[in-house]
């Protein structure tokens, strides 16, 4: 078992009766597992390290395995199984950036970790340091909160003919509210004055429609904060054009994916993103980009993406003081221009730094506060976590079934063989091929693929032998030589359609 060791105070002292640290300095070690990473990993990783200890952060720290080391040594998940029960027993992980070696994946890494640890949040806050770091939009000030396990990101794909390949899209209530009512919490405890909601709830009424829909409900046991929704492309090319105009985003998995990297580009600091990922048991921390191995070992990697996530792990941990202390420290640093070269302008920047010197400057400058830039603000206490709320079963009720066929062939051959097949229980009611109805009233210019979703509807709806009928409508399309390849049940939830209609029914 690795033994946890406590950060040693580095002989930086702070100024007497600093009441940021007096709290923490009674307070007992908090335990975190690290992993170092891979490429500048390591590097960022010592420098953060070393700004924790002198800022005495009550630090006990585990070195866990994950990465290039654990691929090389044919674990193929990446993550070694120890590091597992480390993470579950201590709860926090600070990590790394990870490299992505042939035939695995980073993403396939960080969705294994959110999803098995239940890291429903993805937390990327951004903003702009003008004049200190060059941006096109000097206000700039956001936090992006990402639903962190549901939507396509579930990676339920099928490939089901020759032509067509499919990706299933889930969002729960549950996971929906969590995150969300996670994001009004941030907003309030942050004393953020906006939230805005991100969905395509226009096309997908049901996915996105429910994420919208909890949005608005959760929105009205939080009256002191002001809410807002836009359809995601609007939204996001005015994050892109005008980021200033937004406080905290939360928004489904993939969108959050793409616009936290946007945001993140925009602000002109991509290098010195933080990001935390959020559950209930567990927590991790991590810069956003990635290990840089063409600059590993050469003491050129900027350690502030990692450096202010472990600020976040802090106030994550109650340490609020302790996580302003760093983080003001860094912004002075920033403000008498001490850049790393990712960063350096000659214009606003005095001295060209180091990773290991970058890390010194901040030591120097703890218990500064930032003279032109606005100082930071965290909390005092952990962020409540709330668990969904529990409601009652809606009434459900079988209507009908969409069965998705495999054929080379027309939509009106396949009218025929469908109604030929003798199922007396179900009416055809539409075909559609990619969404589109192409039967009946189709158009020729519709392009058809291999792949049809046909849906046949109940002459009785609501019959309780409604799956013993499904079963007899697919032997007998089995009969007449059609290949079904997937079934999806048609049901009315308290008498509202559980279903879509199709693109020009």
């Amino acid at each position: 078992m690795t033994v946890l060791t406590a950060l040693k105070p580095a002989s930086a002292t702070l100024p007497a009766g600093n009441e940021r640290t007096s709290a923490s300095r009674r307070a007992a070690p908090h335990r975190i597992c690290i992993a170092q990473g891979d490429g500048i990993g390591p590097e960022i990783m010592e420098a953060t390290l070393r700004v924790l200890a002198a800022a005495r952060a009550p630090l006990e720290v585990r070195p866990v395995q994950m990465g290039l080391s654990c691929w090389n040594a044919g674990v193929t998940s990446g993550i070694d199984a120890s590091t597992w029960d480390s993470i579950r027993e201590l709860g926090v992980l600070l990590k790394g950036p990870l490299s992505t070696p042939q035939g695995a994946g980073m993403k396939s890494l960080n969705v294994t970790l959110r999803k098995r640890l239940g890291l429903f949040a993805n937390v990327r806050p951004v903003r702009a340091y003008m004049p200190y770091v060059h941006s096109h939009h000097p206000g700039m000030d956001l936090v992006v909160i990402r639903e962190n396990e549901e939507d396509l990101y579930a990676g339920i794909e099928h490939r089901q003919t020759d032509d067509v390949v499919q990706c299933l899209k889930l969002v729960s209530r549950q996971g929906s509210e969590r995150v969300i009512r996670y994001a009004f919490e941030y907003a309030r405890t942050r004393k953020r004055q906006r939230l805005t909601c991100m969905t395509k709830d226009n096309i997908m009424k049901l996915t996105d429609g429910l994420f919208h829909r909890v949005f608005d409900e959760v929105a009205r046991e939080y009256p002191d904060v002001e809410t807002e929704h836009l359809i995601v492309d609007i939204g996001m090319a005015r994050a892109a054009a005008e980021p200033d105009r937004f406080d905290v985003i939360v928004t489904p998995n993939l969108y959050g994916d793409i616009l936290s990297d946007v945001v993140a580009e925009v602000s002109g600091s991509v290098g010195m993103a933080p990001s935390a990922n959020i559950g209930r048991h567990a927590a991790v921390f991590e810069a956003i980009h990635g290990s840089a191995p063409d600059i590993a070992g050469r003491n050129l990697a900027n350690p502030s993406g990692l450096l202010l996530a472990a600020a976040k792990m802090l106030a994550h941990l109650g340490e609020g003081d302790i996580a302003e202390l760093i983080h003001d420290a860094w912004l002075r640093t920033i403000e008498d221009g001490v850049h790393t070269a990712d960063v350096y302008q000659s214009a606003t920047s005095v001295r060209r730094a180091g990773t290991d010197t970058f890390a010194d400057a901040v030591i120097e400058r703890l218990g500064e506060r930032p003279r032109a830039l606005r100082p930071s603000a965290y909390p005092r206490h952990r962020l409540a976590l709330f668990d969904p709320v529990e409601r009652a079963p809606a009434r459900k009720c079988p209507v009908g079934v969409d069965v998705f066929v495999h054929a080379r062939t027309t939509p009106e051959q396949l009218a025929g063989r469908l109604c030929g097949a003798g199922a007396r229980e179900f009416r055809l009611q539409m075909i559609t091929n990619r969404g589109v109805q192409v039967w009946p009233a189709g158009l020729p210019e519709t392009l058809c693929t291999d792949h049809w979703r046909c849906r046949f509807v109940l002459q009785n709806p609501g019959n309780r032998k409604f799956h013993d009928q499904v079963l007899g409508l697919l032997h007998a399309l089995s009969q007449a030589g059609i290949e079904w390849i997937k079934t999806e049940q048609l049901y009315t939830f308290d008498e509202e359609p559980g279903y879509s209609l199709a693109q020009g029914q």
